[in-house]
């Protein structure tokens, strides 16, 4: 499997193992055939897994720490994750080091080569109109960031606990580029890496999305980036494996990729596999996370990651196709 630089850290396969799948929240799926994923991830070639511990309830880190019983392959990489709301304010720094130490004793490990923060960043004013309540549980703002959560990470990382730490980059876009710039700065971020450019239902703020310039500003600053949501949560694959309401912001997206998979049944691609590709294709991902519950999708994406990123010829049949959910403030296909 091609391997890239994670930014100014180390290099990793092209593609990373991500938890959901393997905590059960895209679908159903067993703890054995979840190990047997791990071990098969492995073998393909895969050096990087992203788990949390809120991935099924702490099911993700609970396979992996059992598919490799402590005995973890010398080039296997590993991230785990903390999500913070002003509930979490008293005792924020103990409640990160605690959870950090949790996920270690379940993973076997000593330390993790990536720590992110999972919640929003936003600005301290900033409201969010969709639902009011989501700071109390999911998003920091700007100074609680720079001043407690930034320092703790710096922290754990003279402990040892941590190799280095990141940001997950679906809060506002423009705390999020902010953040890419700072010192001192994530060395990695999770941004969203699909065809259509969306976040689906967890994007919480209403301004334009802006993944685009989120991976640009991290590849400026020397900031790994790692892809999310290739396949937007399913909207882009052919069919959605877990009901979801007729208003549900996947479901939009899937009723919205109409044309993308119309496009697929015309090229003989299975769509899943054509958005894998085209994320792998997108400038400044350096390695895409997978969503994937077992070993049959794993392999399918594996085989398509050997075919090499889409030609241009493709790419743009999609772009022709207006799935896109932005309008940026900057073009799209401007260099990084």
């Amino acid at each position: 499997m091609e391997t890239r630089k994670l930014g100014n850290l180390w290099p990793v396969s092209a593609l990373t193992l991500g938890g959901g799948g393997l905590g059960q929240i895209w679908g159903k799926t067993d703890r054995d055939e979840a190990v047997a994923t791990v071990h098969a991830a492995v073998d393909a070639g895969i050096t990087l897994l992203d788990l949390a511990p809120m991935y099924g309830k702490g099911e993700a880190e609970a396979v992996v720490g059992a598919a490799f019983d402590g005995k973890w392959p010398s080039q296997m990489r590993v991230t785990t994750k903390c999500i913070l709301g002003t509930r979490h304010f008293d005792g924020l720094e103990e409640r990160l080091e605690t959870s950090l130490v949790r996920s270690l004793a379940t993973l076997g490990r000593e330390q993790v080569d990536l720590f992110f923060l999972h919640s929003n960043i936003y600005p301290d004013d900033y409201v969010y109109e969709r639902d009011p309540a989501y700071h109390t549980y999911g998003a920091v703002p700007w100074t609680v960031y720079v001043g407690r959560i930034v320092p703790t990470f710096e922290k754990l990382k003279a402990k040892g606990l941590i190799g280095d730490w990141g940001i997950t980059g679906i809060g506002l876009p423009r705390a999020i580029m902010e953040a890419l710039r700072g010192e001192p700065k994530p060395a990695a971020v999770q941004a969203i890496a699909n065809l259509m450019d969306s976040a689906g239902g967890i994007r919480r703020y209403e301004e334009p999305a802006e993944p685009r310039n989120i991976i640009r500003t991290a590849r400026n600053n020397d900031v790994g980036v790692m892809g999310i949501r290739a396949v937007q949560a399913g909207a882009l694959t052919a069919e959605i494996d877990r009901p979801l309401a007729a208003d549900d912001p996947d479901r939009l997206d899937y009723d919205k990729a109409a044309p993308f998979r119309a496009l697929c049944r015309e090229l003989g691609e299975d769509p899943a596999i054509l958005a894998h590709r085209y994320a792998l294709a997108i400038e400044g991902v350096d390695t895409v996370v997978l969503g994937v519950k077992n070993r049959r999708e794993l392999l399918d994406i594996v085989a398509a990651e050997a075919k090499g990123p889409l030609g241009a010829d493709v790419i743009g049949r999609i772009e022709a196709l207006g799935l896109r959910r932005q309008v940026p403030r900057i073009p799209l296909d401007a260099p990084i």
